[in-house]
């Protein structure tokens, strides 16, 4: 949570803004081991992470998979907004907006967050429990959303 002082002098406790990001390229999706000093250490997840101040969504994730992942993406569209203040294994109440995107380009390196990045076919996808906070929810989501059963933005 982040403490904020308002003009008021009141004070208040306010949720975190962060991009979570299915990154596609050849029919398969990038995910990032977490390294283990993060919260859901040593599992599988999306890129991403928060939103900085003074950066636009799509700059947020063009600078989260560049940083973790060291993939320059294009063709950014929404899937989806989770705002649920009780989303599983998240103690922060983050608010994602989950983005898919093409990786165009590896110009970099994976930063200290990630211990592994890999290329998953759909049908390969590591098992639920292998997987960090909600984001097996989101590639089902993906899932459904490439057999046309259902359609963008989700909410």
């Amino acid at each position: 949570m982040i403490a904020c002082r308002f003009e008021d002098g009141g004070e208040a406790f306010l949720r975190h803004v962060v991009v979570d990001t299915i990154v596609i390229r050849d029919g398969k999706v990038l995910l990032v081991k977490r390294t283990k000093s993060l919260l859901e250490g040593g599992k599988w997840g999306l890129v991403g992470g928060y939103v900085e101040r003074d950066e636009t969504l799509q700059e947020a994730v063009k600078r989260e998979v560049f940083e973790e992942a060291g993939w320059r993406v294009i063709d950014i569209s929404l899937f989806r907004i989770k705002d649920k203040p009780d989303r599983p294994n998240e103690d922060r109440q983050n608010i994602a907006f989950v983005f898919i995107c093409t990786a165009d380009k590896e110009e970099g390196k994976m930063d200290w967050e990630s211990d592994e990045i890999r290329w998953f076919a759909l049908d390969k996808i590591p098992a639920k429990d292998e997987l960090a906070f909600d984001h097996p929810e989101d590639l089902n989501l993906y899932m459904k959303y490439l057999n046309k059963e259902i359609s963008l933005p989700l909410t």
